[in-house]
């Protein structure tokens, strides 16, 4: 016996450190090869990467395209230039002065295109980065140039501005007599606990100043409800800018106690059962449209192998057996729907996908055109004290937190959803959306241009079917022609679902009239040597060249 149990006791160690390496090795196999999935490494390469720029010769034919074409381009450039500049002066000028004072400009600025082509493009494709009006689907800048907009406020503008306007015209009316008292609640605030917490399914709710303090409320709850240390979010995933949930380049320092695996794998799926440290599960229901890819931005198009493509049936199959594991685990599974929320259906992405989650984090189009953050949750996640522990707290507060304004707003955002009109404004919304990018896309094929969209209902990304190193030109071409854009050029679009036919059919006349004017000027010159891949080896070596001092 004494014998067996000092076996026991030697055999120990190298059980424990057998484990812990068999842990690893699961954790190891459930990341995303990519640099996405390994974010330290990320991290880290990010650190290496210098700064190097092209020259006059270079930036019109890094593709290896003949001079002829390159001077095409040449020509095409400056005289896009002149049509960008003359078209909103003011706007452009107005912008140039925020710059110097306002570092988010500064930094869109720097970050339309990849960085190779940066100075010149500053230089000479200058862009306005204001409006004073907005009529329908359309915005005007300075200039008194009206642009369809295709950035939707970053998701923010579901139901079209003129919506939001008369929110927060009605909002203003009804809580002028408080003003901005905080810490009381002005009654409508029980209104929209009692929508949201049908809307949700969900016992409880708490009010924040943005998504990105919603999700850390959410995270916050978890851990302590779980008392457990790690979260996983999946590879690609966007969570908001704190550096709790955003691992990898953006974070100046490594984010700790994250796990980033792989979506719709079964790999992800061992190692939630396997460990015991997790508590909780991120989803981006954005993500549908492109697991474990990056947010798109044209600053990263290199080559042209940007994929996009929505299956629901298979990202709700995904999502029913991450439910499962989580029930299983006791992992509280938490659907950011800080950006989708509202736009996929009434109930969310809960709804839209069949899969019910613990928690949800909301924000944007929830506000009714003001900033907001909301956290609705299961009773036993949200309560931030113990009762056997008075002092053991998960604290939580915000100065503007449920400020009346933004209350009313909200208000006048969640009784239209639930007013006839606006449940009927949700019937047929994935066959329309749907059709438009079809009808988009054949277009694109009979005029021979190599650009297509692919969609998550009204959340378009655009993909492009020829290898090409100026694919970022689009933007420039786009807003020549009248359409707005996020600062994240033409990666993505986002239609407001006020947008009528006749609104649709215009942006399509646009859109097709700036790919036809790209085409013409040469910018998808394709040779018989062109290939991603050999687009990609090229920037590589230029690339290692850089990081050693050599050009």
């Amino acid at each position: 016996m004494n014998e067996t149990l000092a076996y026991a006791a030697a055999s120990a160690p190298a059980l424990y450190l057998a484990h812990r390496s068999y842990l690893r090795l699961l954790l190891s196999k459930a990341k995303h090869p990519s640099l996405r999935g390994h974010a330290r490494m990320a991290l880290r390469f990010s650190k290496l990467v210098r700064f190097y720029e092209y020259d006059e010769r270079e930036f019109f034919e890094c593709d290896g395209a003949p001079s002829s074409v390159a001077e095409q381009r040449r020509e095409a450039f400056v005289a896009l230039s002149k049509a960008l500049r003359e078209r909103a002066p003011i706007s452009i000028q107005r912008t140039h002065e925020l710059e110097e004072s306002i570092s988010d400009v500064e930094f869109t600025n720097a970050y339309r295109v990849p960085f190779q082509f940066r100075s010149r493009v500053r230089e000479q494709l200058e862009v306005g980065n204001f409006a004073d009006a907005t009529q329908g689907e359309r915005l005007r800048d300075l200039d008194g140039n009206w642009s369809y907009d295709l950035g939707g406020s970053y998701g923010l503008n579901l139901l079209g501005y003129d919506f939001y306007k008369g929110c927060l015209e009605r909002a203003v009316e009804r809580v002028k007599d408080l003003g901005p008292v905080l810490g009381p609640y002005h009654p409508v605030i029980a209104d929209n606990v009692a929508r949201l917490k049908e809307i949700s399914g969900l016992d409880e709710v708490s009010f924040h100043m943005s998504g990105t303090e919603a999700v850390m409320q959410a995270v916050r709850l978890a851990r302590y409800h779980t008392g457990r240390s790690h979260i996983v979010r999946f590879c690609g995933a966007y969570h908001g800018w704190w550096d709790g949930v955003q691992a990898g380049v953006g974070n100046p320092r490594p984010a700790r106690e994250v796990y980033t695996l792989k979506e719709m794998d079964d790999d992800t799926l061992r190692v939630l059962r396997k460990r015991r440290d997790i508590a909780c599960v991120l989803v981006n229901p954005l993500q549908a449209l492109n697991p474990n890819g990056g947010a798109p931005s044209d600053s990263t198009l290199v080559a042209s192998d940007r994929s996009a493509h929505f299956d629901k049936a298979a990202y709700s199959r995904w999502l029913a057996r991450l439910r499962e594991v989580c029930s299983e685990r006791k992992i509280v599974l938490i659907f950011d729907e800080v950006f989708l929320g509202f736009r996929l259906a009434r109930g969310g992405a809960q709804e839209y996908f069949g899969v019910k989650a613990d928690m949800v984090t909301y924000g944007k189009t929830l506000g009714g055109g003001l900033p907001i953050g909301v956290v609705c949750g299961r009773a036993d996640l949200m309560r931030r004290y113990r009762d056997d522990r008075p002092t053991d707290i998960c604290f939580a507060r915000g100065t503007f937190n449920s400020h009346p304004l933004v209350m009313a707003t909200m208000n006048e955002f969640l009784r239209f959803v639930d007013t006839p009109e606006g449940r009927a404004s949700y019937e047929g919304l994935d066959e329309r959306w749907n059709r438009r990018a079809n009808l988009l896309n054949q277009r694109l094929e009979r005029a021979g241009i190599p650009l297509r969209v692919a969609n998550l209902m009204s959340v378009w990304t655009t993909l492009f079917t020829q290898p090409s190193r100026y694919n970022w030109m689009l933007q420039f071409y786009l807003r020549a022609e009248g359409l707005s854009l996020s600062w994240i050029g033409a990666a993505r679009f986002i239609f407001s679902h006020s947008c009528t036919d006749a609104d649709f059919q215009d942006v399509c006349d646009r859109i097709v009239a700036a790919a036809v004017a790209m085409q013409r000027d040469g910018w998808w010159w394709k040779g018989p040597e062109l290939t991603n891949k050999s687009i990609k080896r090229r920037v590589a070596r230029e690339l290692l060249r850089a990081a050693l001092g050599r050009r």
